[in-house]
């Protein structure tokens, strides 16, 4: 079971790790876990209601990625700090890595932030985030262990007035040994829409995480999007769970090894199932 924070870690820390030595081949993680701003920060200028909202998090993303780690037997990394703060799923030189518009809200607290404050959020949520899932994927590599990420997300059912008739989407890139048995899968269940690089895709910078961490390792990987109205309560969030893990536990995929990799670059040829 997965049972509270890592090892020294306190409740105000930025990452959150669970099931650090988790024996299954997956690597999850959730970059919008969490809505919280650190207290320096007040809110921002944003009324309270609007820290509860999509712009502040990813609703229901955490308790799908912990439930997940469980039934995998999974490693599984969260951003513990608000993506206003600093979105941890985009490169540092990312015009909405500190969004001062989120969908059509305006966060006052970060019209123009300058340099030295970027550095400092940056160093206060970014960096430890991304310094977890690289300690953690090396260290499975370097014992030899089949290595596969899997980004957990949640989207908004309506968009600056459009609405998004897909259910789930699975986001991936030219590297399909995830995503294809995951599409493919999803797809035969009876009122699914299962969105194919929908709502969003590798161009709109949203893979950032899986890039820096697996594909610069020719590891499989692939992004979930699950529609917020889906996982809104408990039980959406147990079917959800338990839907992805099935999929997930029965792709059979061996990942690559460090030394595989490694081989594999040296030669200038990418794996590919």
């Amino acid at each position: 079971m997965i049972s509270g924070l890592a090892t020294g870690e306190a409740e105000t820390g930025p990452v959150r790790v669970f099931n650090r030595d988790a024996a299954g081949p997956f690597v999850l993680v959730c970059d919008h876990a969490s809505n919280r701003i650190p207290e320096d920060y007040g809110t921002l200028g944003l009324p309270e209601s609007e820290l509860t909202r999509h712009i502040a998090w990813d609703p229901g993303a955490a308790p799908v990625s912990r439930r997940m780690a469980e039934r995998l037997d999974a490693v599984l990394v969260e951003s513990a700090i608000s993506r206003l703060i600093v979105d941890c799923n985009r490169p540092l030189e990312a015009p909405d890595l500190m969004p001062a518009l989120s969908e059509t809200t305006a966060i006052l607290g970060n019209q123009a932030v300058p340099a030295e404050e970027r550095a400092r959020r940056i160093a206060l949520a970014h960096v430890p985030f991304h310094d977890a899932i690289e300690t953690i994927v090396t260290d499975r590599l370097a014992a030899g262990r089949p290595t596969m990420l899997v980004s957990v997300h949640s989207f908004t059912p309506v968009y600056r007035g459009v609405s998004r008739p897909w259910h789930v989407g699975i986001i991936h890139d030219e590297d399909e040994r995830l995503s294809a048995p995951m599409i493919a899968a999803l797809s035969v269940i009876d009122g699914v829409v299962v969105g194919n690089n929908e709502p969003y895709a590798p161009a709109d910078r949203v893979y950032y995480t899986l890039e820096r961490h697996a594909r610069s390792r020719e590891l499989p990987c692939a992004m979930i999007e699950i529609r917020n109205d889906e996982i809104c309560d408990p039980a959406g969030q147990a079917l959800w769970a338990d839907r992805l893990a099935t999929i997930l536990s029965g792709i059979q995929e061996p990942g690559v090894t460090e030394g595989e990799a490694k081989a594999t670059r040296e030669k200038g040829i990418i794996l590919r199932a």
